[in-house]
């Protein structure tokens, strides 16, 4: 599970029906001169705003919540005898904003718009601090997703470009192992035109690295191949010579990452 660390305070984030929940447990820890985290978290139970605050986002949000119990907590709200613990309020309300797991990674882990209300529980710097490292690691996974996107599409027209090859390049009384030779020698070529390099070149420079040169590329350099091997594919079908397409490839490479790298650029500054 992803964690995220707030002034040094390491606080785990889990997904619950495809939700972000965060472990208020981790957070109540951050909050040093009191004995319990669970004691933090009860205390912020048994103020009238949280309840109030709870029962609205589970009006919003939960169908089967049960307003009347919800009610009742909220007329007993800040008085001194009130105590509430989470697992009371989940059972009662049927609520669904806080989670309580036992096991490996237990604790009280709460919706994530609820998780930034508690920040106030601990305190107002660390609330800032808290919503700040979140949003960043949210747009960081909203990256890989993006690189992992540009991968499979480079996948998918990788089958494309190797089908293209299988019904034009190789006569069918070649072995597998033949087969397997020439599969490579164009992807090579691929890699060639646009990385500057075969495959195994590229492991002769970095022989501490794992996978391959396409495991290392850029989004950018993603785009460029997955529109090359396109390309490939059709230059292949069109009988055109390997050498030919080679320098074809690399003009057009060239071209697409100017293109992609000034597209980039003005992003970036605007």
């Amino acid at each position: 599970m992803p964690k995220i660390k707030v002034e040094n305070t390491e606080i785990t984030i889990t997904s619950f029906n495809e939700q972000d929940y965060i472990c208020l447990t981790d957070m109540a820890n951050a909050k040093r001169n009191e004995i319990r985290a669970s004691d933090i978290i009860k205390n912020w139970l048994r103020n009238r705003y949280t309840i109030e605050f709870l029962g609205t986002w589970e009006m919003i949000h939960n169908p089967s919540f049960k307003v009347v119990e919800f009610d009742h907590f909220k007329m007993q709200a800040g008085l001194h005898s009130f105590v509430l613990s989470c697992s009371d309020w989940i059972e009662r309300t049927n609520a669904i904003g806080i989670i309580v797991q036992k096991g490996r990674y237990g604790g009280t882990y709460a919706h994530k718009d609820i998780a930034f209300e508690f920040g106030s529980a601990i305190s107002v710097p660390f609330k800032i601090y808290f919503i700040k490292e979140f949003q960043r690691l949210k747009e960081e996974e909203q990256r890989q997703l993006g690189w992992n996107a540009k991968r499979e599409l480079a996948k998918i027209n990788y089958r494309i470009h190797t089908s293209a090859i299988k019904h034009k390049l190789i006569p069918p009384e070649l072995t597998n192992e033949q087969k397997s030779i020439i599969y490579a020698d164009e992807a090579d070529m691929l890699n060639v035109a646009l990385f500057g390099m075969t495959a195994k070149e590229w492991r002769d420079s970095n022989p501490r690295l794992k996978g391959n040169i396409r495991d290392y590329a850029t989004v950018n350099q993603l785009i460029c191949l997955s529109n090359m091997e396109n390309l490939n594919s059709v230059f292949i079908n069109a009988g055109i010579k390997q050498y030919e397409r080679l320098e074809k490839l690399n003009r057009i490479a060239i071209d697409q990452m100017k293109v992609l790298e000034n597209f980039e650029n003005r992003k970036l500054l605007s």
